[in-house]
């Protein structure tokens, strides 16, 4: 049912025409983006943090004494409100570019939307599959699938375990993009998972019989994308189930704050992707400045917050770099035309470019939780896919 409303959602749009030039002249510069900011599953973050860093910089005279004028528009976690969303933003906001968005569905009905109206997207959560593979999305994360590929090469290469399995949670069309990042592992690594089960939905709460499973077919480390309460549900029913000696690994959604005090001492076994530089880690010089600018505009210090700031930031830089006026058409010419964009924030920088898709972040350092509700940081330095 939810795919024929995404598809649903993708016909609306479709028939939209492309807009022409939008946002030249000395008035604002409009910008932005289309979130889940209401709804069961919400990514405020992102946009606050983008919207933190526009705000700053309309604080400093703006671009060229230009100030930026930002929109986060709410989709609702539902395809038909996403494209709603999208056509306010660039129809009526007349947005030159988009950025800091995190949705659950945005980049799936939009992304032909956006290629359509030649209007670029510098995605600040990366989530459905979309968001890696649309010609005018390109995001700051490195996303779940190419998380779970860096997740399994960590588990290889650098943790040396040979029997590793994968249980991945399928919600909407995800599956594919899930199986890709296996089998982009094995085409890195030549090695095979031992276990690779595409049967969890978000209606499973019984994760025993695949705990089990693992135990019994000798695996020493798993995968599992699964989110909050899934992720504590697991590991909770390992631990009843007297399974120890397996690494559970676990995607980006598992490191937070809440995560590591629910788990406590029960998640020795947890490590955890970090997507940026770790966030929990206060005394790193390369969080400082994300860290001074969500202070300031008390915005929650959050992985997600780290992913707005920086599609805001990336944005902020091409548009300084724009020579003459700063429209759609520039924006998304300079886009085009971007060399990649170092950041300490990420192990590998940030791209856009000319191609039909875009998943510039390929690494990642890992994190475990230290059995006290705080983080401890397993990789200073960064796992990064080779040939990915």
């Amino acid at each position: 049912m939810r795919i024929a409303k995404i598809l649903l959602a993708a016909a609306l749009v479709a028939p939209m025409a492309a807009c022409g030039d939008s946002g030249s002249g000395d008035g604002p510069i409009n910008i932005g983006s289309v979130s889940t900011l209401s709804g069961p599953v919400t990514f405020p973050e992102a946009s606050q943090a983008a919207r933190a860093v526009f705000d700053d910089v309309n604080a400093k005279g703006g671009i060229n004494g230009r100030k930026i004028a930002y929109t986060a528009a709410d989709d609702k976690g539902d395809p038909a409100s996403a494209a709603l969303a999208a056509r306010d933003v660039i129809q009526n906001k007349k947005a030159v570019a988009l950025a800091g968005g995190a949705s659950l569905v945005d980049c799936q009905v939009n992304g032909p939307l956006y290629a359509q109206n030649k209007i670029t997207d510098v995605r600040g959560i990366g989530i459905d599959p979309g968001c890696f593979s649309s010609p005018n999305i390109s995001a700051v994360n490195t996303g779940p699938y190419f998380g779970s590929t860096v997740s399994l090469y960590y588990a290889s290469e650098t943790l040396k375990l040979n029997k590793i399995c994968s249980f991945f949670v399928i919600i909407g069309g995800t599956a594919n993009a899930y199986k890709e990042g296996v089998d982009r592992w094995t085409k890195i690594t030549g090695k095979k998972p031992l276990i690779t089960d595409l049967s969890l939905s978000a209606n499973t709460t019984d994760y025993t019989p695949y705990i089990l499973r693992a135990r019994d077919a000798g695996c020493q480390a798993v995968l599992f994308n699964g989110t909050e309460p899934m992720l504590v549900g697991w590991v909770k029913a390992a631990q009843a189930q007297k399974v120890k000696g397996i690494k559970w690994l676990f995607l980006a959604p598992a490191y937070t704050v809440e995560i590591a005090k629910a788990l406590g001492p029960a998640g020795k076994d947890v490590v955890a992707l970090s997507e940026f530089e770790p966030y929990t880690e206060a005394n790193s010089t390369v969080n400082q400045d994300w860290r001074t600018i969500m202070t300031s505009h008390k915005v929650p210090l959050t992985s997600f917050a780290q992913g707005g700031y920086l599609a805001a930031t990336h944005l902020v830089e091409v548009l300084r770099g724009i020579k003459g006026d700063i429209t759609r058409e520039s924006v998304t010419k300079a886009m085009k035309d971007l060399k990649p964009l170092p950041s300490n924030m990420t192990g590998t920088p940030f791209a856009f470019g000319p191609g039909d898709a875009h998943a510039p972040n390929t690494s990642a350092k890992f994190v475990k939780p230290d059995g006290k509700g705080g983080w401890t940081v397993l990789t200073p330095d960064w796992i990064k896919l080779p040939n990915a």
